[in-house]
């Protein structure tokens, strides 16, 4: 394998407007809305917001909903680069989320914090210092 493993991520939500809120308020970004080209078939069309994307490491996603998929209860862990995570950890829960870790260490690896936002998603932030 000549990448990282992970080269995108979706975060299935309920509410859409509540979550992209959520997300750009916490992370300060803002999201744009991706147009799923083609035809679907019996498919259902998902509505995605991607996060902000560009020519640098790390994998970008965005926030799907989509009939017959419901947020939350899933045993996958995003976790956001951040230069600090206690910044955006402190932001969870004016946006209407649940911090569940507070900013702590991970030895050489830096630091981690762990939240749920406002669709019962787990997610966490990460920063080397």
């Amino acid at each position: 394998m000549d990448s990282n493993a992970v080269c995108w991520f979706e975060i299935y939500v309920d509410d859409m407007e509540r979550a992209k809120a959520f997300y750009e308020q916490v992370l300060e970004v803002e999201l744009t809305r991706l147009d799923v080209p083609g035809e679907a078939g019996d498919c259902p069309q998902p509505e995605m917001w991607a996060f902000p994307m560009g020519q640098r490491p790390g994998a970008s996603g965005a926030l799907c909903k989509m009939e017959g998929v419901s947020a939350g209860g899933n045993s996958t862990l995003v976790y956001f680069d951040t230069d600090d995570c206690s910044k955006p950890g402190a932001k969870v829960e004016a946006a209407g989320g649940k911090l569940q870790v507070p900013k702590m260490s991970i030895g050489d690896h830096g630091h981690i914090c762990v939240a749920e936002d406002t669709e019962g998603n787990m997610i966490g932030f990460h920063s080397l210092s």
